[in-house]
């Protein structure tokens, strides 16, 4: 099965950093947590959605990576990055990213990001994030996904 281009870029950015992940694309779309949880017949707390954010001040960007089961709390999340966020706009997110609402992996970026990780995915050995598309996924362990982001682990629901 031959990759879209956004998905070939994931499975590019998994190979260079030494990540044996592989990159599955749906019949069906996984733009939700929901909709990919059915798909995969998994629980809906297993799946690692990312969400980015704005820096109301800075224009940077913010990506949390947020268990299924749970909602961002924009405040917590704005405490810990040390300024007022907002939701990005699909241009923003595609900006910074390079890659569509819906279909945003956890790496592979375009431009660097503060990264969050929801301390709630630490009790699975393996997640499953977007890859690329609304319809394409990849399992990741957690010891691999906070390696290739850096990203910081705390509550913020």
């Amino acid at each position: 099965m031959s990759l879209s281009p956004s998905s070939q870029k994931v499975q590019e950015a998994l190979t260079k950093l030494g990540i044996s992940a592989e990159i599955i694309k749906l019949p069906q779309t996984t733009r939700t947590a929901t909709e990919a949880a059915t798909a995969l017949k998994c629980d809906v707390s297993q799946i690692a959605k990312s969400i980015v954010f704005e820096g109301v001040t800075s224009g940077f960007g913010v990506l949390v990576i947020v268990s299924g089961a749970n909602r961002v709390s924009e405040e917590i999340v704005s405490k810990i990055v040390g300024e007022q966020i907002k939701k990005a706009s699909p241009e923003f997110v595609r900006d910074k990213t390079g890659f569509a609402i819906g279909g945003v992996p956890p790496l592979g970026h375009l431009n660097p990001m503060k990264i969050l990780i929801d301390e709630d995915l630490l009790k699975y050995d393996k997640v499953w994030t977007a890859g690329g598309t609304p319809n394409s996924v990849f399992s990741i362990s957690m010891r691999d996904l906070l390696a290739a982001t850096s990203g910081i682990t705390a509550r913020i629901k």
